[in-house]
């Protein structure tokens, strides 16, 4: 989180220090599953491309999660490939994005290649990455924060973002409590391991492999789809070469065990995100299981949040107020999303099923469709006008993104390949319908920026304000231009005219 959080500060001109107290870049992949809305924001700020690269192409199917007493056996009896997330065309032919986004990874990528990709990121921009060096004490006043590091370096900043995990120092040091189940399940080890298993897969991906063979219990999970896998099992110790070559179904495989690294399914969210000038993100505000890859995007989600607000303080365009709205904004979402995961680890065809029974199944567990969690979650704070938090839709994104205050601006091709969400530009963004002098008018006063598209979900003569972070601030209706002024100010706090864009 620390990484993504440096680029997005970055990518609004906030200079940023970050201190890892690893020595280096993990090894480890951890998360696997960067969503849509993740990959939103890193087009946004230019690397869309570049993590791209870097995925696991699974373009031409893949078969999901799959079971069986060995990997072998579980890939015999699986079925066709299904498309990659947000396809619908057959495996083997391209097929356009999902209506409801621009943005699209081939496959998995896991999170020690996102980090490869937003370690340069941030330090081409400007932003400072030591490794090795932890965050000792801190203490805090009315104009920033000063730091302590392992090092004997003392730094002062403005203020402090605290990305630094599950067992948070920042968090416990401002006495910040947590709420939900906590731990759950048995400790697990997770193994990286290299092998070549293509006589096994036989060509064909998959996202996660129960295996539940006697005595070689584990999940298998693709790193690289060929040669890097993670192995998880339950029990503090690392399983060793004969029990993955059971749990695989191959008796002469070979396998070089990266590293192993113990590891907990934890449910639980902060009582608070911020404490003055301290603001927790990632795991050390929010903690969520796996199933449904909500965890590490929600934390990506928290930085993406905070930088531009952080930003528009710092440049004196906001007042403090808009911090607050962090807190406000970020911990429903955690808490949702948290939810939403438990769900399903009691009942995983909840997120992997498909069909009429499984939406029926949803319905009455109360769950939602996955590309509600990444993006159809809703904003009510003081950085939003009339917010309506209720969703129309569990299960159809493209429905749940109906212009409401509080929803993220709906995604429609204005161009061949831009999007109106590209049409933000990380700043604040007045959406017209057809050319109104009062509104370019009124915008140009306040220095915003000003976009004519047809968009059903603009009332007509009206406007819709989008915030920088893509999320609708105000709707407008016809003949309110005239209180452009008065409501950018209430949702910023303003304290100083606004720059011109």
């Amino acid at each position: 989180m620390g990484l993504s959080a440096a680029v997005f500060l970055a990518h609004h001109g906030v200079r940023a220090q970050v201190v890892e107290r690893e020595p280096g870049p993990r090894i480890h992949p951890r998360a696997t599953g960067v969503g849509f809305r993740t990959v939103e924001f890193l087009r946004e700020v230019g690397l869309e491309r570049s993590v791209r690269d870097v995925a696991v192409d699974m373009s031409t199917g893949n078969l999901g999660k799959i079971s069986g007493d060995t990997l072998a056996a579980a890939v015999l009896s699986a079925g066709d490939p299904v498309p990659a997330p947000g396809r619908t065309a057959p495996p083997g032919r391209t097929a356009p994005p999902p209506a409801y986004t621009p943005a699209r990874l081939p496959g998995i990528c896991p999170q020690n290649r996102l980090d490869a990709v937003l370690l340069p990121a941030a330090r081409d921009r400007g932003a400072t990455v030591d490794y090795g060096v932890a965050l000792e004490r801190f203490t805090q006043d009315g104009d920033g924060v000063t730091a302590t590091l392992s090092d004997g370096r003392t730094v002062r900043a403005r203020y402090l973002v605290a990305t630094d995990g599950v067992r948070s120092t920042v968090r416990g040091a401002l006495g910040i409590a947590t709420h939900g189940p906590g731990n759950l399940g048995q400790p697990l080890m997770n193994t990286l391991l290299r092998a070549d298993l293509s006589h096994l897969t036989r060509g064909r991906h998959f996202i996660a492999c129960q295996l539940t063979h006697p005595g070689a219990e584990g999940m298998l999970v693709t790193v690289d789809g060929h040669h890097e896998w993670v192995l998880h099992t339950e029990g503090a110790d690392a399983p060793g070469i004969e029990h993955i070559r059971a749990a695989l179904g191959s008796s002469d495989v070979d396998i070089e065990i990266l590293g192993a690294m113990p590891w907990r399914v934890r449910a639980y969210v902060a009582e608070r995100f911020l404490d003055g000038r301290v603001f927790l993100a990632g795991d050390a505000a929010h903690t969520i299981p796996p199933m449904g890859a909500f965890g590490m995007n929600t934390g990506i989600a928290d930085a993406h949040n905070l930088a531009w607000k952080l930003a528009l303080v710092l440049r004196g365009v906001a007042g403090s107020g808009l911090l607050d709205t962090y807190d406000t904004e970020r911990r429903p979402v955690a808490q949702f999303a948290m939810e939403q995961a438990i769900l399903r680890l009691g009942d995983p065809r909840l997120h992997w099923g498909s069909g009429p029974a499984v939406v029926e199944a949803r319905a009455q567990a109360g769950a939602v469709n996955a590309p509600i969690v990444h993006a159809a979650y809703r904003y009510d704070s003081t950085a939003i006008i009339d917010a309506e938090p209720e969703l129309p839709s569990t299960e159809d994104l493209t429905v749940a993104l109906d212009g409401a205050p509080g929803s993220r601006l709906p995604h429609a091709w204005v161009t061949e390949h831009v999007s109106t969400l590209d049409l933000v530009r990380s700043r604040f963004t007045l959406f017209i319908g057809a050319e109104d002098p009062a509104w370019r008018a009124a915008a140009a006063r306040q220095g915003i920026a000003v976009r004519a598209v047809e968009l059903p979900q603009i009332p007509c003569g009206g406007a819709l304000l989008v915030r920088p972070d893509g999320f609708i601030a105000w709707r407008a209706g016809s003949g309110e231009a005239d209180r452009l002024g008065a409501t950018f100010d209430r949702l910023v706090d303003r304290r100083a005219p606004v720059p011109a864009a």
